[in-house]
């Protein structure tokens, strides 16, 4: 019996000991290791515009408000593009669809639907003067944004800026710890935009782009932001 418990007492000491001998190989170096952020944002021109056309009907038979839906944005399509061609704007269909309408009684008392032409280029005044001649269509919406040159080119310009803001906090922290420099243990970079400037244009009635009248577009800015978070050993 005496030989029993001094070895549960044996046993128990050793993996106390062990356990005591694991907390003091904790590596010194994770008491060193410091986690930064910083970010630099670009404002750049948008440069690229998406129109958005659309018109609605309504009727009893769903094949008669399909056909006018489809005649309206044929002739639609027909005339944009052709007036695209002397410009790089894209002209393509977007949503087309047709949907039953109910009373307040769960009846069914008919169909409406809609359609979509899309246009989508940089010659802001081109486009604008196609949607002003498409009189079977009204605009919807107009968003900016920016061509994958224009978007690369500014995240390349904030990564930059970014990273040096990053190596300049690393710098400082080290110093303010008293140790003379650090080493980089990970980084990760993340890229976003937000628009600036004027905001999208919305809805417009069909009297604002009756008579051919060219559509006022004028693009904003948008601010492209880049963070680059990580952390650092100091030594």
């Amino acid at each position: 019996m005496k030989n029993t418990i001094k070895s549960i007492a044996a046993c128990t000491l050793f993996i106390w000991a062990t356990a005591s001998f694991s907390q003091n190989l904790t590596p010194p170096e994770l008491s060193q290791r410091v986690t930064l952020s910083a970010s630099a944002s670009v404002q750049i021109a948008q440069d690229v515009l998406t129109l958005s056309l659309t018109t609605t009907r309504e009727g009893a038979d769903a094949q008669t408000v399909q056909t006018q839906l489809k005649a309206a944005l044929d002739d639609a399509l027909t005339l944009a593009r052709r007036e695209a061609k002397s410009s790089a704007t894209e002209v393509r269909t977007g949503r087309f669809g047709l949907s039953p309408r109910y009373d307040r009684n769960g009846k069914m008392t008919g169909w409406q639907g809609s359609a979509e032409l899309v246009l989508q280029g940089r010659d802001f005044a081109r486009m604008g003067e196609i949607a002003g001649k498409l009189q079977t269509l009204t605009v919807a919406s107009a968003s900016f944004g920016l061509t994958p040159e224009q978007r690369q080119g500014a995240e390349t310009l904030a990564q930059s800026q970014a990273i040096a803001q990053f190596r300049q906090r690393a710098s400082e922290a080290a110093k303010s710890f008293g140790y003379s420099s650090y080493s980089l243990v990970e980084a990760n970079i993340n890229a976003g935009d937000s628009g600036g400037g004027r905001p999208p244009m919305m809805a417009m009635s069909a009297r604002t782009v009756a008579e051919s009248a060219p559509v006022p577009l004028e693009a904003g800015l948008t601010s492209v932001t880049v963070t680059v978070s990580g952390s650092v050993h100091l030594k």
